[in-house]
């Protein structure tokens, strides 16, 4: 054994120079990775590999001096052998630790498009469902199905959030409506018209808003990031290229927060209105009288009972 060690110890030695040379020529076919310099090429093939023969012959001095013939091959082809194993080690641990790594962004924003979704609700918010509209569904309540699908499509759950919100806001505005006025009042019908052109305004806008998401749906932000964080290792056209593809990311989400508030601006008219019409007195009140006289007329009624309990005593 000791006698293999001193052979493979002499061979490994042997080819340093000859693969130290090839390095220099061409890196890539002396060192197993993905970018490799000359410096590498002459840490390996002037240090470390080396270091490692000469550490095995002494080690193999212990039995004395009989290197081997075929531990002397062995050590010839041992770099040769070993680098396209190495490669593929280190291939596969990259792979891996791609995996690993893209699974983690995956979750983290997962997570983060599920915390933006909670903190992007309101309190009594129904949610649409658009493969199920409720079954009292009109064509606006399935033409907000219908957008909301589409956001979520394009990986927009955040902006589908607005069909949900406009949903509530619509059904309310309705009740409130129903509440104040008879069905087929002439200010009930016109009310209802107005908030259904504010609707469909709003429906328009998400349409819009999935249309623009779906142009860079395909474009991976963080892959575009991480490139240009390498910039130093790109060649000129393909900078401008990642460049331009982030122009477009950042001007596509300029124009989705802009069409994003306009929807802003319909729900808060729909607030208005609830309000507004929730102040209109439509009812006949049940009392005969108003409040004010009444409490004042039971005032004066306990001040007499009073006073006819203590003429009685």
């Amino acid at each position: 054994m000791l006698g293999f060690l001193q052979g493979f110890s002499y061979g490994l030695f042997m080819t340093c120079l000859p693969w130290l040379l090839v390095g220099l020529a061409n890196p890539r076919l002396a060192v197993p990775l993905a970018s490799p310099n000359r410096w590498q090429v002459i840490s390996r093939y002037c240090l470390l590999f080396p270091f490692v023969s000469v550490l095995l012959w002494l080690t193999s001095l212990w039995g004395g001096f009989s290197p081997s013939l075929l531990g002397w091959l062995a050590g010839l082809g041992a770099i040769a052998v070993s680098l396209p194993l190495e490669r593929r080690m280190r291939g596969w641990w990259s792979r891996r630790s791609e995996r690993r790594r893209q699974a983690q962004m995956a979750h983290d924003a997962e997570r983060q498009r599920a915390e933006q979704e909670r903190n992007a609700y309101e309190s009594g918010v129904a949610v649409l469902d658009p493969a199920r509209p409720p079954a009292d569904a009109d064509d606006l309540v399935r033409a907000l199905c219908v957008a909301k699908q589409r956001l979520l499509d394009v990986r927009r759950p955040d902006l589908a959030i607005q069909a949900d919100r406009l949903y509530s806001r619509y059904r309310h505005v309705l009740g409130v409506l129903g509440s104040r006025f008879e069905n087929g009042e002439m200010a009930f019908e016109r009310s209802r018209g107005l908030v259904r052109e504010v609707c469909l305004g709003a429906v328009d806008t998400l349409t819009s808003m999935a249309s623009q998401a779906s142009g860079v749906v395909g474009v991976d932000e963080a892959f575009v990031r991480r490139r240009l964080a390498k910039e130093a290792q790109l060649s000129v056209e393909e900078r401008v290229a990642l460049k331009r593809r982030l122009e477009l990311l950042e001007s596509t989400e300029r124009r989705l927060k802009q069409l994003a508030a306009r929807n802003e601006s319909a729900l808060t008219v729909l607030d208005d209105t609830a309000v507004a019409m929730a102040r209109i007195e439509t009812n006949r009140p049940q009392a005969s009288r108003g409040t004010d006289q009444a409490l004042e007329e039971l005032r004066r009624f306990v001040d007499r009972a009073e006073r006819y309990g203590r003429s009685i005593d």
